[in-house]
């Protein structure tokens, strides 16, 4: 008898944190999401500004990165460390997430944006929806018996920004829970992490913030089993491509870092260098990529060198010092490559641009389910296992290679 009041204890305790924990992550997700549909509409206002004037905006690169540069050494503090302090956070080191970050990332966002940085936005928003919940696991950990409950909270802001944001709440939740330790997922956050996703990705909607979403236009006309070697080697492809764009990126960093130690000097004189390219250029590669990634989809052109370009003006913008994400950029880059290797293979250049898109940006940020939900989620569920196989592959040769470069491995850090 005693033995049951115990076990009754137990599950009636493990129910009750369910309960109290999904409903705070309800609450996260829909504050979340206030945040990123504000920092949404001011990227499309900014984008279409932006593509009124090309030529001029680049010529405020350099002005701009100064300014974002200033606001960051006068007011960021701990922000200033951008997605390492959501990796240090989760390890146990700092102790908090200043509140802001919310505003630090979304202003020097738009700024970078406005100017015609080539960078991107998930991570922000990632970012800001850390901040945001960090704040409430900060008050309830002083309050509530919960183990972990901060790294809970976090996991759970930051899959509500992902969804409030991108608008694909199953994706956004496997980012969540496999991004901050490659190889395994914090399951302990499962619950509050779908709570907070959904209710961020419905709240951004029904306040008109649209969610991502291409037709791949043809049908099924063969089995996976047909095309497994092609499958295979895009795998390969895609894989080889993520880990060399997040190679690339820290490399270039540490590099420019050291031959450019002042900041200042650093972001003005990229930032004149990456104003000429983007002239050059014609602008295609500016902002986050969206452009690139709509082209295979709605007919536009695409270029064989597209994907270098692309991957080249993101790392060259990170580098400088401007602000913004990694994973649209990795998306384009994707879409890009799988454009031009997808009819080498025989395969349909829409699909193989999709696999391209969910593959790059999961051996960019070493993770595995996340972009095959995403696949999914933006091109048709009906695509699993074309998504399943290239992803699979894309995440096994990536050799553990992220954009995160504080991303732990198995085994380090568990909730």
């Amino acid at each position: 008898m005693q033995n049951f009041h115990r076990f009754l204890s137990a599950h009636s305790r493990a129910a009750a944190e369910f309960v109290f924990l999904s409903g705070a992550g309800v609450l996260i997700g829909l504050s979340v999401s206030l945040f990123e549909v504000l920092f949404g509409y001011g990227l499309i206002l900014i984008e279409r500004w932006r593509t009124g004037f090309p030529f001029w905006t680049f010529l405020f690169l350099p002005l701009a990165g100064l300014i974002v540069v200033w606001l960051f050494r006068r007011y960021g503090g701990l922000a200033c460390k951008g997605m390492n302090l959501i990796f240090e956070v989760s390890q146990g080191k700092p102790e908090r997430i200043p509140r802001r970050t919310v505003f630090l990332m979304t202003v020097c966002t738009w700024l970078s944006r406005l100017a015609g940085a080539s960078v991107g936005r998930e991570g922000v928003a990632v970012q800001i929806g850390a901040a945001v919940s960090w704040q409430f696991g900060h008050f309830f950990h002083k309050k509530l018996d919960i183990e972990n409950i901060r790294t809970i909270f976090l996991v759970t802001g930051m899959a509500a920004g992902f969804a409030g944001l991108f608008g694909t709440p199953f994706s956004a939740v496997f980012f969540a829970l496999e991004v901050l330790v490659a190889g395994t997922l914090k399951y302990r956050a499962m619950a509050p992490a779908i709570c907070a996703a959904f209710s961020a990705s419905w709240l951004s909607a029904r306040l008109g913030l649209s969610a991502e979403g291409y037709a791949i236009r043809m049908l099924l006309p063969f089995s996976i089993e047909t095309f497994w070697l092609p499958l295979l080697m895009m795998g390969l492809a895609f894989g080889l491509a993520g880990g060399l764009f997040a190679w690339g990126l820290r490399r270039v960093r540490k590099t420019v870092t050291h031959r450019f130690p002042d900041p200042f000097r650093r972001i003005l004189i990229l930032g004149t260098v990456l104003a000429c390219l983007m002239i050059l250029t014609g602008g295609r590669y500016a902002g986050s990529g969206a452009t690139l990634i709509a082209a295979p989809f709605a007919g536009d052109p695409m270029y064989a060198w597209d994907f270098l370009l692309k991957a080249g003006f993101t790392i060259l913008s990170l580098s400088a010092g401007f602000v913004g994400g990694e994973v649209t950029p990795l998306f384009a880059i994707g879409v890009s490559l799988g454009t031009v290797i997808g009819p080498l293979f025989g395969l349909d250049p829409m699909l193989s641009a999709a696999l391209g898109f969910a593959a790059v940006f999961g051996s960019g940020t070493n993770t595995f389910l996340s972009p095959v939900m995403i696949g999914m989620e933006v091109f048709g569920f009906q695509w699993f296992p074309f998504f399943f196989v290239v992803c699979a592959v894309s995440y096994l040769v990536n050799r553990d290679q992220s954009i995160y470069s504080l991303q732990s491995r198995y085994g380090l850090h568990d909730v």
